[in-house]
């Protein structure tokens, strides 16, 4: 059995670790993450299977969890908005763009392709996914000030990159 702080005392394995947190994770990524986070949950828990097997090692298997489904669901996020972004982007194009707006909108989509990614993601959100700071902060799991900070590097890169 584990102590209070759900540390896994020797001789207990994975299957422990998921009895005691499934339904906890499985709850939180469903309150951040809506119906996606079901999908998280299973690919945290693929995850931790493979670095961890056994369980053993693991000595704070909620923050374990939380780090493992926090990176996921950030990617699991961008991925999401990029590519209805992209798909937006795609139907403007079928629907009438000049030679010149089709040029100008693939510039800009390999311009914002060569932003860094944690830079990218939050620019993504906020211009084509239409999200406030703060809901880009919950998403990613950063303060909004960050969310701020990388807006802004995004569009400075931007800037240059349209000025040379």
């Amino acid at each position: 059995m584990s102590d209070r702080t759900g540390e896994l005392k020797e001789g207990e394995g994975l299957s422990t670790l998921y009895r005691r947190h499934a339904l906890w994770l499985a709850r939180r990524l469903r309150r951040r993450f809506g119906d996606d986070g079901e999908d998280i949950a299973h690919e945290t828990w693929r995850r931790v299977l493979a670095a961890y097997g056994d369980g053993e090692g693991v000595r704070h298997p909620r923050a374990l969890l939380l780090k493992v489904s926090a990176r996921l669901g950030a990617g699991w996020t961008a991925r999401g908005m990029r590519r209805e972004a992209l798909i937006e982007a795609a139907d403007w194009a079928q629907n009438g763009v000049t030679e010149g707006g089709q040029e100008a909108s693939v510039l800009l989509e390999q311009l914002i392709l060569g932003l860094p990614d944690e830079v990218r993601n939050v620019f993504v959100m906020s211009r084509f996914g239409g999200l406030t700071n703060v809901q880009i902060a919950e998403r990613l799991g950063i303060r909004p000030k960050t969310v701020e900070w990388r807006m802004t590097k995004a569009l400075a890169q931007l800037a240059a990159q349209l000025r040379r």
